[in-house]
């Protein structure tokens, strides 16, 4: 089951110069299959030569490809979505080895991943800059829009195709070069990603340089890195802001999410705990977009409940690469720190409406049991942290102006869903939600035309829609006078009727 070759292909491999090649680190780390514990495979812990000489690449590389016409530069994305487009299995198999989601959930994401390039390869060529009307007549005022230069990219786990693609393709498309650092436990399915994008792009624009945090602090640091976008921790996002402030270069930063899901008695139930099921337990919890905190009208609070523990009860376990739901989450660190998150929700009162615990049967590996808890305290850890795992904490609610109350006393502010087909209490939401997306019974969908962000802990900048392509350039006022004419309205000498004093 763990005989993979890519994986014996790319263990200890950085991208360099348009080439991939054995770091010469003497650190690494083990990659390890979630699904059976296994190492499968190594990521190097790149040397700081490494990651200097993949950026002096990047930055040569750059300044020939912003030259390119904006035709060139769209024809070289749709082809990398081509490539992706054809490695499509093998790119979800690698995911699925090494991060555990579903064959299914990693097959979706290398799909996004093409159709984030498809998007940002037409939406660059189109979006340029804009024309204003002047405020002198016969001027000409216009907005034209430049590249950064070179981007750091810092990846997390969960999902190292689509948010790669989300920031890449648009800072490719911008006409930016990237250097990737991924998540050292998605190392190897990234330099496979690498593989389908290095054939269409020139030489060095696009690096990979594996390692921990120490590389990822130097690709922030670095003087010749104009752009950063990071996803991951809060606290690791306030580091880099940190370290972009220095600078100033601009920093797109997505960290945590701690989304509420609100179910109002308008609301048809059976769809409703559907929803709330998928969106509690996709990817074994492990998205920044989870529903977290479940405020449920108190007149249909008990058959909710009821609803989510059968649908649970469906819900298959086990290795991604079999039939099942969900797979396990991504690292021991990770089950130990959401068993001991949802054991402290207990201690606090909650109770266990189904599941907890670890599946027989599946003794290897990290697997959980998808936990629902009920009779959850506002007050409680669990609704006020990111549980990034499989619980569903529910928490009864007397009417919607408490369930707003509630989903807003959160420190994050990332997305948030309501079930309902009351127009007014739509409209509400979308005006009193403190986040960056509201879903009306349809969570957790992206949009490539709209803007992914949030608010508050949940970071800064955006991903997606034209706020996502802005993210990787300047925008730069242009004023032309054609004629080169006196601006007598407003240059020296002033008029003395115009003076304090003077003929007014």
């Amino acid at each position: 089951m763990n005989s993979f070759q890519p994986f014996a292909d790319f263990s200890h491999t950085i991208l360099i110069d348009g080439e991939f090649q054995r770091s010469a680190a003497t650190g690494s780390f083990d990659v390890i299959d979630p699904a059976s514990a296994e190492v499968v495979g190594t990521v190097a812990d790149s040397t700081d030569a490494e990651l200097d000489t993949a950026i002096a690449g990047a930055l040569v590389a750059q300044r020939a490809w912003s030259r390119l016409s904006a035709l060139d530069r769209t024809d070289a994305l749709h082809r990398i979505a081509n490539s992706i487009e054809e490695n499509q299995a093998l790119l979800a198999e690698s995911l699925t080895r090494e991060m555990g989601k579903p064959y299914k959930e990693a097959f979706d994401e290398a799909y996004w991943a093409i159709l984030a390039f498809r998007h940002y390869a037409e939406t660059s060529r189109l979006d340029n800059g804009r024309i204003a009307g002047p405020v002198v007549g016969g001027h000409q005022n216009y907005v034209t829009k430049h590249p950064l230069g070179v981007v750091g990219i810092i990846m997390t786990f969960n999902f190292p195709f689509c948010l790669f693609a989300w920031e890449a393709a648009a800072a490719l498309g911008a006409g930016n070069a990237v250097v990737l650092k991924p998540s050292e436990q998605t190392s190897l399915s990234s330099l496979l990603l690498m593989r389908c994008l290095l054939p269409h792009l020139p030489s060095g624009l696009i690096a990979c340089v594996t390692g921990g945090g120490r590389i990822g602090g130097g690709l922030v640091a670095h003087r010749d890195v104009h752009g950063v976008a990071f996803t991951g921790s809060v606290t690791v996002g306030k580091m880099v802001a940190s370290a972009c402030a220095e600078t100033f270069k601009k920093a797109l930063i997505e960290t945590s999410g701690n989304d509420p899901f609100i179910v109002m008695p308008s609301a048809d139930l059976d769809v409703a705990a559907r929803a709330a099921v998928f969106a509690a337990f996709f990817n074994a919890g492990q998205v920044c977009t989870s529903a977290e905190r479940f405020y449920i009208h108190e007149a249909i609070y008990d058959d909710f409940v009821s609803k989510v523990i059968d649908l649970a009860r469906e819900v298959r376990i086990g290795n991604g690469l079999d039939h099942v739901d969900m797979g396990p989450m991504v690292s021991e660190r990770e089950r130990t720190r959401f068993e001991a998150l949802v054991n402290r929700a207990i201690e606090e009162g909650a109770s266990v409406a189904f599941g907890g615990g670890r599946p027989a049967g599946l003794d290897k590996g990290f697997f959980v049991n998808p936990v629902i808890l009920k009779d959850v305290s506002p007050d409680a850890e669990i609704m006020n942290v990111e549980s990034f795992g499989p619980v569903m904490s529910i928490c009864k609610v007397a009417d919607f102006d408490e369930a707003i109350v509630l989903s807003n006393r959160s420190e994050y502010g990332l997305g948030s869903t309501v079930y309902t087909t009351d127009l007014k209490e739509t409209a509400r939401a979308i005006e009193e939600l403190e986040c960056g997306m509201t879903w009306i019974n349809a969570p957790l969908m992206d949009n490539n035309a709209q803007p992914f962000g949030g608010r508050k802990l949940s970071g800064i900048g955006s991903q997606l829609g034209s706020e996502g392509l802005d993210q990787f350039r300047h925008s730069k006022m242009v004023m032309i006078d054609p004629d080169c004419t006196s601006q007598d309205f407003w240059w020296f000498p002033y008029s003395d009727k115009e003076a304090f004093g003077g003929d007014q």
